[in-house]
């Protein structure tokens, strides 16, 4: 007979995930960052994961302050499933992780929003993950097939999200500051994000759209070629034509641009410390940058479980970042299942272990839907209970086909979109 996993560990992880969670959404953190009515317009624009819930946030503050609504223009564009009610403002949904026809018509309104303003009025930006692929803008002859094509090989090569937008900004006419370029010539320009990057660069998030750019030309060819990623005509044009060079440092599209960073992975994991302290677990803290592929990642983290386990300690591993796969197989997944796939492999039923790894944002890869799953969850009895129901794990994990191994032992994480996005959250409970 297979043991049963145990329902208040589950209970537990599932608690701290929504303590990491609750601590980086925008109803918490994003008020009391929202600047003074300008003397003219305010031209709000969102976007990513957060970016609807953002714009809605910011328009209700100022209408309660009896701002006309004449006064308020904006467009926030959020991934399919991520929307929600603005009033003034309109609400896109458009498709993350590869970009869509949706997303071409909503970024071209806010760029043309952004062009609009004059001297007395305010930009403000709101941005947050999934702006990269929500406000999509291809310059040049490049056309949204050919650009969604390259997202697909950047993303199944491995590739570090820093490494993506780098790409990214390169073939855009929104990314990389130019959207700052577009604004010219308002009075000023103000971002606040919530950030899912490693390291918050400002030029990474969302692919910095209103910072200049450190990176160039040169390191976009660098990373295609070193990624193998096969580029139409179109682009290769773009990243060889020295006039497609993002702005830098010192332009002066930047000269009245401000950004503030309002919420960060790190505030996500001491939130879900604090609850472990509080549940009578020892915090130990991994870092909020972790990056690398998966399962490497979770056979060190096992490691580390392992050997605290042997000394007796209760502790709660907990880790941020942004994990990849380098897809090899043809199954379904994504980073925080393959993590927790291999994690369980490596652990290999070790007594006293559970663990959950999830993406803040309620969704983990998989098919690009606001239903795919979060991440899973694993404890001791995962691999017999597997077994059981006739899976081998290891060959799910060569196959890259995490969701239908966790999904048929119950073990997936659906919250849902929680409209914010701070990365991955993962937490290793040990004794």
């Amino acid at each position: 007979m297979t043991d049963a996993p145990v329902p208040e560990t589950r209970a537990l992880l599932l608690r701290l995930l929504d303590a990491g969670v609750t601590a980086a959404h925008p109803r918490g953190c994003l008020v009391r960052h929202l600047p003074a009515v300008p003397a003219g317009r305010l031209v709000i624009l969102g976007a990513g994961k957060a970016g609807a819930s953002m714009a809605a946030l910011a328009e209700r503050h100022y209408r309660a302050q009896g701002v006309d609504p004449s006064r308020i223009a904006g467009l926030a564009v959020a991934r399919h499933g991520y929307g929600e009610p603005a009033g003034v403002i309109e609400v896109v949904e458009a498709g993350h992780p590869v970009p869509d026809q949706a997303g071409i018509a909503a970024t071209q309104r806010a760029l043309d929003l952004a062009a609009s303003a004059g001297p007395d009025d305010l930009v403000l930006v709101l941005l947050s993950g999934g702006g990269s692929a929500n406000w999509i803008a291809p310059a040049g002859a490049l056309t949204l097939s050919e650009k969604q094509g390259i997202t697909r090989a950047l993303l199944r090569s491995g590739a570090a999200i820093d490494e993506i937008n780098c790409v990214r900004k390169h073939l855009s006419r929104i990314k990389g500051g130019r959207l700052a370029g577009a604004a010219r010539n308002a009075g000023g320009i103000l971002t606040l994000a919530i950030s899912d990057v490693p390291r918050d660069d400002p030029a990474v998030i969302a692919s910095g759209p209103t910072v200049p750019d450190p990176t160039t030309l040169a390191d976009a060819r660098a990373i295609c070629a070193r990624r193998g990623i096969p580029l139409p005509a179109s682009a290769e044009a773009l990243l060889n034509d020295p006039a497609n060079e993002s702005p830098k440092p010192g332009d002066p599209v930047f000269a009245r641009s401000e950004f503030r960073i309002i919420a960060r992975p790190v505030d996500a994991i001491e939130a879900a410390a604090a609850a472990a302290r509080e549940a009578g677990y020892e915090p130990v803290l991994l870092g909020a940058d972790l990056e690398g592929e998966a399962r490497e990642v979770a056979a060190a983290h096992a490691a580390l479980a392992r050997e605290m386990a042997s000394a007796g300690r209760k502790a709660a591993l907990i880790s941020g970042g942004e994990l990849t796969v380098t897809i090899r197989g043809e199954g379904q997944g994504g980073p925080n299942q393959e993590y927790a796939l291999a994690l369980a492999l490596a652990l290999d039923g070790a007594p006293g272990i559970a663990a959950l790894s999830a993406d803040t944002d309620g969704t983990d890869g998989g098919r690009g839907e606001a239903t795919d799953p979060a991440g899973a969850m694993i404890d001791p009895t995962t691999l017999a209970r597997a077994a059981a129901a006739g899976l081998d794990a290891g060959a799910s994990l060569g196959e890259n086909d995490s969701t239908p191994f966790f999904d048929r032992i119950g073990d997936l994480v659906r919250p849902g979109p929680t409209r914010t996005n701070v990365n991955d959250l993962r937490i290793i409970l040990v004794g």
